[in-house]
Order: C-alpha cells, then sequence, then structure tokens
C-alpha cells in the first residue's frame, strides 16, 4: 500500500510555513488585503499566500523573460512574477474582467512593474491563439476557468521554449478530483490531470501545495 508523509495544514503550522517564506512586500499585501476586503464573495480565486514567492521563485530559477498568464482576477500572481522578471522582461496576463482587473493594474503601477505587464481584456483563448506560433514563452501560470484548461493547454505547450515550464492551479480541486462521479470543474481538473500526464512533449509532476500544483517543463 502507497503511503504519504502527507502532513495536515493547521492554522498554526500555515502560519509557520509563511513565517519561513520570504514575506510579502508592502505593495502586495496591500493588494491582498484590498481583494480581500472588496471582493470577499469572491477572494477564493487568488493565489494562496505561498505562491506569490513560489512563482517569483520559478522566475528566477528558470530566468524567464517572457511570460503568460492566463487569469489575472485582481492582479497578485501577475504582480510577483513582474517584480521577478528582468527589467526588459514582458508578462502577457489575460482576464475578461475590467473591474478585478482595476486591482492589478494600480498595484503594478505602485510596485514600478506596469510596463512589464501587458494586460488583455478578452476571452483567454484568442488572446492565447493571436500569439506568436514559434516556441518563445519562457513561462506560464495558469488559473482561470477549469472547464478550458485543456484548451489552454493545447495553445500553450507548442508556443514553450525547450526548457519553458507550465505552472497550473488548482489541480487538486479541493480533493473532489477522485470522486469519479463529479462534474463541473472537478470532472474538468481531472479530465486535465489525465491529459498532462499522457502529453509525451512534457515532463510534469503534480505537488500538493496549496490546492494542489502541477509543474510542467517542455521537453
Amino acid at each position: 500500500m502507497t503511503e504519504s508523509k502527507w502532513v495536515p495544514i493547521t492554522d498554526e503550522l500555515y502560519r509557520y510555513v509563511l513565517a519561513h517564506n520570504p514575506p510579502l512586500d508592502p505593495v502586495q499585501r496591500e493588494l491582498v488585503d484590498a481583494t480581500r476586503a472588496r471582493l470577499p464573495e469572491v477572494a477564493v480565486k487568488l493565489s494562496a499566500e505561498e505562491q506569490g514567492p513560489l512563482l517569483a521563485f520559478l522566475v528566477r530559477l528558470t530566468g524567464a523573460r517572457h511570460i503568460v498568464e492566463v487569469g489575472t482576477f485582481t492582479g497578485f500572481s501577475a504582480l510577483c512574477m513582474a517584480q521577478a522578471l528582468p527589467a526588459d522582461g514582458t508578462l502577457i496576463t489575460c482576464d475578461i474582467s475590467e473591474e478585478w482587473t482595476a486591482y492589478g493594474r494600480e498595484a503594478w503601477a505602485k510596485a514600478g512593474v506596469a510596463d512589464r505587464v501587458d494586460l488583455r481584456v478578452a476571452p483567454a483563448l484568442d488572446t492565447l491563439r493571436a500569439l506568436p506560433e514559434e516556441p518563445h514563452i519562457d513561462l506560464v501560470y495558469l488559473d482561470a476557468d477549469k472547464v478550458n484548461y485543456v484548451a489552454y493547454w493545447e495553445e500553450l505547450v507548442p508556443r514553450m521554449r525547450p526548457g519553458g515550464l507550465i505552472v497550473a492551479d488548482n489541480t487538486l480541486f479541493s480533493g473532489r478530483v477522485v470522486d469519479p462521479e463529479a462534474t463541473g470543474d472537478p470532472a474538468a481538473i481531472r479530465a486535465f490531470n489525465d491529459h498532462v500526464a499522457a502529453d509525451a512533449r512534457m515532463d510534469a509532476v503534480l505537488l500538493t501545495v496549496a490546492d494542489g500544483v502541477t509543474l510542467a517543463r517542455r521537453r
């Protein structure tokens, strides 16, 4: 029988984790707090607090210069990645909400990285299909509508440079991916995970970070 080393994340342990990760800077903290205070009904869409430093770490680790994000929300993840980019780096981020992304615009300007962020308010598939077809993307953060994850993947993978990294969020979907009777978003994530695992173009691992994070590297 497979044994798990999973540790239940209590509030105390979670605070410990955050205390031993890079702290959010003042602009990041202000954005997270404003999202939770002003948009409480949808604040669950925020990437977990520990994912901000993780994304910044991955940007620096991969030496990324060209990033694509699918799902901006209020711009926290884009902010963290843009701050980790070199000054001439670019981040294209896709969303359909002017209201939510307005928070991001303000934060990016405060942090001095607005010139690195190219926000495209339109259906993400349209944005992705309009990108150059040759491999040029260094890093992707995928955190948008789950039913389109496979479609996004299929637009992105051919555009990834060799060694490029796709980071997909919510790939455990509160544990509901193991329910074979699940429909809607859990079923979509289940199908996505199977699709990724079978894709010979990519090397991928699924990690129990936050709500599940998949890291996939272009071969």
